[in-house]
């Protein structure tokens, strides 16, 4: 008789071990599942908060290499005027004074012909 008592007590408390066990497990399961929830949640929230912020960037950074392009394309614009007038001016010069164009040429290329020689000079001296 005290060793039935005493089997069907081991049952109660394994029964009860086993269903505290079990309740533990479905606690730490729900709070699991409340955390993932409120990450995913989280996760969703930053990402609907971080799309208008990278659109705007993005937005910015189209307007900027707009400019940019822009900006280029004007300077270049401004340097081929430039150029033309330049070489209108040139033509005219050489048209109204010939003479002293040539002397004007002639003196730009001796000044080169001496530096092309000096820097020659020094690359032999090395």
């Amino acid at each position: 008789m005290f060793g039935n008592k005493s089997t069907h007590s081991t049952t109660q408390l394994g029964d009860a071990a086993t269903r505290s066990a079990d309740q533990a497990l479905s606690a730490t399961r729900q709070a699991t599942n409340g955390a993932l929830d409120g990450l995913g949640d989280a996760v969703h929230q930053l990402r609907d908060n971080t799309i208008p912020v990278l659109d705007r960037f993005s937005d910015q950074a189209q307007t900027l290499a707009r400019q940019g392009l822009d900006a280029v394309r004007e300077q270049s614009l401004n340097l081929q005027a430039q150029a033309r007038r330049t070489s209108d001016d040139t033509l005219h010069y050489i048209r109204d004074e010939p003479v002293k164009a040539v002397l004007i040429a002639a003196a730009a290329g001796a000044a080169l012909m001496a530096l092309a020689g000096l820097l020659t000079r020094s690359q032999r001296g090395r």
